[in-house]
């Protein structure tokens, strides 16, 4: 017990009480706990990658659903996309194809 009347005399008896306390409470509130700055920090960064996700799949979405439509949109271009697409042909057609470097 006579270590902390020292230990108080020493070092503690000449700062603030209030501020200690304020400071203490301060620490602990950010660093333990499921709120913590790091573990903030943390769920941040990944609502940051899902919502980058969601708009990704957003365009995917808008994607297909033009190319739906283009399909559902007469026989022409049902053939135009089975050609680009899959290479397919008419029986008396050559398909030649075409790769860019």
């Amino acid at each position: 017990m006579s270590f902390l009347k020292k230990f108080y005399a020493k070092y503690l008896s000449k700062l603030n009480k209030y501020g200690v306390v304020i400071v203490v409470f301060l620490i602990v509130t950010f660093t333990v706990g499921d709120s913590n700055l790091y573990k903030r920090y943390q769920y941040d960064e990944k609502i940051r990658g899902l919502e980058q996700e969601i708009k990704n799949y957003r365009r995917e979405i808008e994607i297909s659903r033009k190319k739906m439509e283009d399909l559902n949109s007469g026989k022409e271009r049902l053939e135009r996309f089975a050609r680009e697409e899959y290479y397919m042909k008419k029986p008396e057609e050559d398909v030649f194809i075409v790769v860019d470097k």
